[in-house]
């Protein structure tokens, strides 16, 4: 038997549908990967990031908390929770390197700068914008 050409037309399309969700879910698989492997010191990013969450955890004021929602608000519902665990684990090593008692909105502005990569600057310059935070202290932190 011998297949129409409408079917074989159909099969390559979802192949190359397949073929595309397949490729986009290995860059994000192969990203965390990287983020697993150790670095110099012996400990990976993730490790880093548990360890400055579980250090500053004691650290975290209501107000603090919801000022961290209110930044990560932005993010997509499915990356939120990653974000927000790395945003909150810069958040703490920033907090703890100040060893300031607990964590203010100062040390959240300049973790949030200081986790976005540099290639979301722009967006991340709107949303405060937007929301009428001021982040000029910071902003030799936004030109590095």
């Amino acid at each position: 038997m011998e297949a129409s050409g409408g079917f074989m037309l159909f099969l390559i399309f979802w192949g190359c549908v397949l073929l595309f969700f397949m490729s986009i879910g290995g860059y994000f698989m192969f990203r965390k990967f990287f983020k697993v492997l150790p670095m110099a010191d012996g400990k990976s990013k993730l490790d880093w990031q548990n360890y400055y969450v579980d250090k500053s955890r004691h650290m975290w004021t209501d107000e603090s908390k919801a000022f961290l929602e209110k930044l990560v608000s932005p993010v997509p519902n499915a990356f939120r929770d990653i974000a927000r665990h790395s945003i909150a684990a810069k958040i703490g090593q920033v907090a703890l390197e100040s060893g300031d008692p607990e964590v203010t909105r100062e040390h959240c502005i300049q973790g949030y700068i200081l986790a976005t990569p540099k290639r979301d600057y722009k967006s991340l310059i709107q949303f405060l914008n937007r929301e009428n935070i001021d982040y000029t202290p910071y902003r030799d932190l936004l030109e590095k």
